[in-house]
């Protein structure tokens, strides 16, 4: 059964280059069995996909994925079965929505004098629903000319510590795996192969998971992070992070082998671990 499970996957509705919808048919056209909308800091796509799968084999679990920082080093924390109305879980996902706008703005201001303007409500249209983000940035720079690839972009001006490089509000691990818990949902570390020496802490914190399964890493690391989840009693999930090619080259939709277990563990994870938490 592996591979046929992808639970890292953004739309339209954060960063991604695709619709729910349309994510929901490029899932069933190459087979999968189960995909996770996990889209950053919101969790508008979800209806969307709940809606687009129904009547078809393909089971949608609703997600997200939470921004957090532990010192300087980007920490982000996926959430599985999180109740979406959750009082707690939207006031926290406002903050980091308004967050999102005034750090693209700020962004959008150093670029412009640096001889690179952008327009703000071209930007709007190209996001559509979603907020403005460093991806629709990038591409609107590379749709200008000013750099030929997404990658320069980040690269040379609006990654961390790059000219036009702008902070925002994030939450601390620790915050984001209790926001996701009270929201009624499972906490799993996404991508942690550089951040492992906060399992410990973000365990007792009630994490449930950790991604072993994700692109680029090799199989000595996946082994390694499958040994750390087994010590701390962890799920082992993983997935694509997907956004679409011309977001995120190399993390196609269903790329990642992910055994068809993460998705049994999770929903017994669900019924029983929610009550110890």
């Amino acid at each position: 059964m592996s591979g046929r499970v992808d639970l890292h996957v953004h739309t339209t509705a954060s960063d991604g280059q695709f619709s729910p919808a349309e994510i929901v048919h490029q899932a069933l056209e190459i087979g999968l069995k189960a995909i996770a909308i996990t889209d950053h800091d919101t969790v508008d796509g979800v209806c969307q996909a709940l809606r687009a799968a129904k009547g078809t084999p393909l089971e949608v679990i609703p997600g997200v994925e939470l921004s957090a920082v532990d010192s300087k080093t980007e920490v982000h924390v996926l959430g599985y079965y999180v109740d979406e109305d959750d009082r707690g879980l939207r006031d926290t996902l406002t903050r980091l929505r308004d967050s999102r706008l005034q750090r693209a703005q700020h962004i959008l201001t150093r670029l412009a004098r640096m001889g690179m303007p952008l327009d703000w409500n071209e930007l709007q249209r190209s996001a559509g629903q979603a907020v403005i983000g460093r991806p629709h940035i990038s591409l609107a720079m590379l749709e200008h000319g000013y750099v030929s690839t997404v990658a320069e972009a980040f690269n040379l001006y609006i990654g961390r510590g790059r000219p036009a490089y702008a902070e925002r509000y994030k939450l601390l691990p620790a915050d984001a795996v209790r926001t996701i818990v009270k929201a009624g949902g499972l906490p799993i570390l996404a991508h942690p192969l550089e951040v492992v020496g906060l399992l410990p802490a973000l365990v007792d914190t009630g994490l449930i998971g950790l991604e072993a399964y994700y692109p680029g890493y090799a199989p000595d690391e996946t082994e390694f992070l499958l040994r750390l989840a087994k010590k701390h009693a962890l799920i082992a999930t993983g997935g694509s992070d997907f956004h679409g090619a011309d977001i995120l080259p190399g993390h196609d939709l269903g790329s990642v082998a992910v055994p068809y277990q993460a998705v049994q563990q999770l929903r017994t994870c669900r019924r029983g671990c929610q009550g110890s938490a």
